[in-house]
């Protein structure tokens, strides 16, 4: 028997090879375009991953986003981080003489994350604020569509790290996080209009005063 008719050769043996890692490419990234799921077993036990619960129950993912945001728009980056930050943008919002609000972001400068901040502390951030969140806790931190609502060490790395941030920074030397702005864009004041030039020739002159004669009594003047 002609062994050519039962053996794959080479070639159909490369073929098929090469089918099976453009499905495995398509399954990875089929993967990495879910989101991260955030699940609570029936004994409270907080896990994370890339896959929904069993039950099929809803449960809150880190949310990805497409809106660029300073850090991401960094070519210095590295590529790996680059990539994390366009999909989970972080962003925090700060208060005057916040304590916790310190705290948060010394966490996320130590562990090298990219975010940018904005600050709640006039009466139109306040109102920008609690529009956007329904109260007015203090810090809030923002990863994609992920809010976490005050300060919590364990509960803000856990997210983090299920987001694909890295647990060690990787910034380059000569990066330079976006300085705090404030959450409703301050508007320069419109500039008070000129006084009008004076125009000599339109100043009042003085009025000779019309004494009333006996042919005009009533001091009317033509």
């Amino acid at each position: 028997m002609n062994s050519l008719l039962t053996a794959p050769s080479i070639t159909q043996k490369s073929g098929w090879l090469f089918v099976a890692l453009c499905a495995a490419g398509l399954a990875i990234g089929s993967a990495e375009a879910q989101g991260v799921y955030r699940i609570v077993g029936p004994d409270g036990r907080v896990t994370y991953s890339d896959q929904p619960p069993a039950n099929n129950a809803e449960a809150p993912t880190v949310g990805s986003s497409t809106i660029p945001s300073p850090a991401s728009a960094n070519p210095q980056l590295p590529l790996a981080l680059r990539q994390v930050v366009n999909r989970y943008p972080v962003t925090l919002y700060t208060g005057n003489n916040c304590s916790p609000c310190n705290t948060g972001r010394n966490l996320l400068a130590g562990r090298g994350i990219p975010f940018s901040e904005k600050t709640v502390s006039s009466a139109e951030d306040i109102e920008a604020f609690k529009r956007l969140t329904g109260d007015l806790s203090l810090p809030l931190l923002s990863i994609g569509t992920q809010r976490l609502k005050g300060f919590s060490d364990s509960e803000w790395t856990q997210y983090l790290t299920a987001a694909g941030y890295p647990t060690q920074s990787t910034l380059p030397a000569n990066y330079q996080r976006p300085a705090p702005v404030a959450l409703v864009e301050v508007k320069a004041a419109a500039a008070a209009p000129k006084e009008a030039a004076k125009d000599p020739r339109r100043e009042a002159t003085a009025e000779t005063p019309v004494v009333p004669t006996t042919a005009n009594p009533a001091g009317i003047r033509f």
